[in-house]
């Protein structure tokens, strides 16, 4: 981490003792229509922060957002990423714990014309349930994304997650962008893709196949009586699964306890997860 880049947590960190006295009162105000949300402003976990169009465009460029997608912004703010991804054609979701930054959202996604596709609720998004999202975004403190990585990591494989600026740990990104016009602080953007998880023992042409599994990277190995081979650049796409055995290329999708695909491009492959396993 960056000497700057460590800078802005601290002073982004340090306001967060503040928050809880702050949002008790904001929870009490009334929804102003002339409400306009100022740069630093306390929220619950985090200060808030403005997401540039630029950046917005480009984190849901990452995604590959589609109008099949269901998106769902965690801490929405003002609404810019859900409007934009309403404006794409999909359906869109915001949770955010300010009431007046919810109430803004929703006039401006109104104003865009764009209502029946982008939805806020006023929610903490730690006792919310976004398991029917196929891309998830958020603009949160490291601390905040280490917490919710466990929730992520549970959703169906493929999900697509993109973060501004702040990452999840040892949990290295699928792809990263730099935003270098149209944004002046925070145009870091991080893409990671949700793995099936395929750790433990399969059977494949009877033969044993173990896998280890980090993540996204995948190791193991395949015995075959008393022989034993290592497998070699092993990692998942989603619910693709690539590896090396020996000199052979393997490539496939698991669907749960099953996984098939092909060998060196031809020769089709069948693998079984164990019983237990």
């Amino acid at each position: 981490m960056s000497v700057l880049r460590s800078i802005l947590v601290a002073a982004l960190a340090c306001t967060m003792t503040l928050a809880g006295a702050a949002m008790a009162q904001s929870g009490t105000a009334s929804a102003k229509h002339d409400y306009t949300p100022k740069v630093g402003q306390i929220g619950k976990d985090v200060v808030w922060v403005p997401t540039s169009q630029a950046m917005v465009d480009r984190m849901l460029d990452m995604a590959k957002l589609t109008p099949r997608d269901r998106l769902v912004d965690l801490g929405s703010g003002d609404g810019v990423t859900v409007i934009t991804a309403a404006k794409r054609g999909a359906k869109a979701r915001g949770i955010e714990f300010n009431p007046d930054l919810v109430a803004l959202a929703r006039r401006r996604a109104k104003a865009a014309g764009v209502a029946d596709r982008a939805s806020f609720e006023r929610a903490d998004i730690f006792e919310s349930d976004f398991s029917e999202a196929s891309v998830v975004t958020l603009f949160l403190l490291p601390a905040l994304n280490l917490r919710l990585r466990p929730i992520l990591l549970e959703m169906a494989p493929g999900t697509r997650i993109v973060s501004n600026s702040f990452d999840m740990g040892d949990w290295e990104p699928d792809g990263t962008a730099e935003v270098t016009e149209g944004c002046a602080t925070y145009c870091h953007a991080m893409l990671w893709i949700v793995p099936a998880r395929v750790a433990g023992m399969w059977s494949i042409g009877g033969r044993s196949l173990e896998f280890a599994q980090s993540y996204q990277k995948v190791g193991g190995v395949l015995r075959d009586g008393a022989s034993m081979q290592i497998l070699a650049d092993g990692r998942m796409d989603g619910a693709r699964i690539r590896f090396t055995i020996g000199g052979d290329r393997y490539v496939g999708q698991v669907d749960g306890g099953v996984m098939r695909g092909t060998v060196n491009g031809s020769r089709p492959w069948r693998a079984t997860k164990d019983p237990g396993s």
